[in-house]
């Protein structure tokens, strides 16, 4: 009978952030722009850390590729919610809804991993400068980012394979506006515990893997900028890792909210998926850019040999 069940359901409903036409227009403007502010702050970072060799450093590297990710995180989601808010018709496949949700549980697992070794960057910098060069070199950077892919890769791999051998037919509808891997839990009609089991470890380990190296990054940085006695000195210590600081704050306090609440279909799930998958990317590269004297001086310098290769 499962099976059968099984066979019927061939693709889902989502039931996105609104229901009203008026306020699904307003949405739809609203995200338009975020989606392009992301896609043009994100890429300008790119190209500015490329264009200017003083940014080739172990820092810029690591958040070169934290701008890739949040492209790509933002890419997986925002396109698909535009379509759905000016389109009467709202399905999924379950293919792609499968497909969706690994590639949402991929970037945003690989970048709570990153968010991590920059965490660890900041502390050899600011607690080890004198051996910066030696703990950061060029092979254990690769070897970290990679390392980052990976563990993202295989997380994301384990909750989906398993979702694929759910058989849905209680129902077809997702109260949400992606294809969040708890969103589908619902919709099921197997026997769910080994999915809940695994999500909730696996989030626990990801989260607590790589929160706790944050933690412990950022109470050394604290101890070494409280013994710089010149307050200048304990300034640009500070400024240093504050961008990073408040990016970690706007990611884990609402991406692992998310996958270890229960699915409901609530507001405030909405919110948090909405604050890490779509805000989150469009802030990082504000937030890496306004405190940043090094990136605002490439920005300049950029913008004055534009015009000049014209």
């Amino acid at each position: 009978m499962a099976l059968v069940n099984h066979s019927t359901i061939t693709e889902f409903l989502l039931l996105g952030l609104s229901t009203n036409p008026q306020v699904q227009t307003l949405l739809f403007v609203l995200f338009l722009n975020i989606y392009f502010l992301t896609i043009l702050g994100n890429l300008m970072l790119l190209l500015v850390i490329r264009a200017d060799s003083h940014l080739h450093t172990p820092m810029y590297f690591f958040l070169s590729h934290l701008s890739f990710l949040d492209l790509c995180l933002s890419s997986v989601t925002v396109p698909r919610m535009l379509r759905d808010l000016l389109s009467e018709i709202k399905t999924i496949s379950v293919r792609s809804c499968l497909a969706q949700g690994f590639f949402v549980f991929i970037t945003a697992g690989t970048e709570g991993f990153l968010l991590s070794v920059m965490a660890y960057d900041r502390y050899a910098a600011i607690c080890h400068p004198l051996l910066y060069g030696q703990m950061m070199r060029k092979q254990l950077c690769v070897q970290l980012v990679s390392g980052s892919w990976g563990l993202g890769f295989f997380n994301a791999l384990i909750n989906i394979l398993l979702a694929t051998n759910l058989d849905f037919c209680e129902s077809r509808i997702i109260s949400h506006y992606s294809c969040e891997v708890p969103s589908l839990f619902p919709l099921s009609c197997s026997d769910i515990s080994t999915n809940l089991i695994v999500l909730f470890c696996s989030t626990l380990l990801h989260g607590f893997g790589t929160f706790f190296p944050i933690i412990s990054s950022y109470a050394c940085i604290v101890s070494t900028i409280l013994n710089i006695s010149s307050t200048s000195g304990r300034s640009k210590a500070f400024s240093t890792c504050s961008s990073h600081l408040v990016a970690v704050i706007f990611f884990y306090g609402s991406g692992f909210l998310r996958y270890l609440m229960p699915t409901s279909g609530s507001l405030l799930e909405l919110i948090f998926s909405v604050q890490y998958s779509v805000i989150t990317p469009m802030l990082n590269p504000l937030i890496y850019s306004l405190k940043n004297k090094e990136v605002k001086a490439a920005v300049r310098t950029l913008g004055m040999y534009l015009p000049c290769s014209r």
